[in-house]
């Protein structure tokens, strides 16, 4: 077997333990759970601190923010998500991407920890949800279900 072989099936292995161990840790944090937050809700991660507030949106539609990175690897695996949530959902939802690298100011206003972390906003900019790691499709439409929002497909 060539060496050229041997790497490749080394490099295969390496990406399938990587994503494995991405999705076990990168996942739901079991330390930081989320939080859906009733009208003038609870705070984010302590009782004390309040939800945040954006800009309203200038569409009208709930936006999903995903805060990320274009070198952080949950992020990556989030990005064909986003791509087809935003393609799918065309005029129902607004989703937007802020790489936190080159928007700290919008990182610090929305009290971001760890990356990705996935702010759910309804029309009025108020912060409904936020979720902390990897986020299936699936996940991310059943919560805002869950918030009384439907997207039917089209």
């Amino acid at each position: 077997m060539s060496t050229v072989v041997k790497m490749a099936i080394v490099g295969g292995l390496m990406a399938a333990i990587g994503t494995v161990v991405v999705l076990k840790n990168g996942g739901t944090s079991t330390c930081c759970p989320p939080a859906i937050y009733p009208p003038g809700g609870a705070g984010l991660h302590d009782e004390h601190e309040e939800p945040v507030q954006a800009a309203p949106s200038p569409s009208g539609l709930p936006r999903l923010v995903e805060f990320g990175s274009t070198t952080c690897i949950p992020c990556q695996m989030m990005k064909p998500i986003l791509e087809e949530l935003t393609s799918e959902y065309d005029g129902r939802l607004e989703v937007e991407f802020v790489d936190v690298h080159r928007e700290p100011e919008k990182v610090e206003h929305f009290k971001i920890r760890v990356i990705p972390t996935q702010v759910f906003l309804d029309a009025d900019g108020s912060e409904l949800f936020r979720h902390e790691g990897f986020f299936p499709k699936e996940d991310i439409l059943a919560t805002w279900a869950q918030l009384g929002f439907d997207f039917v497909q089209q």
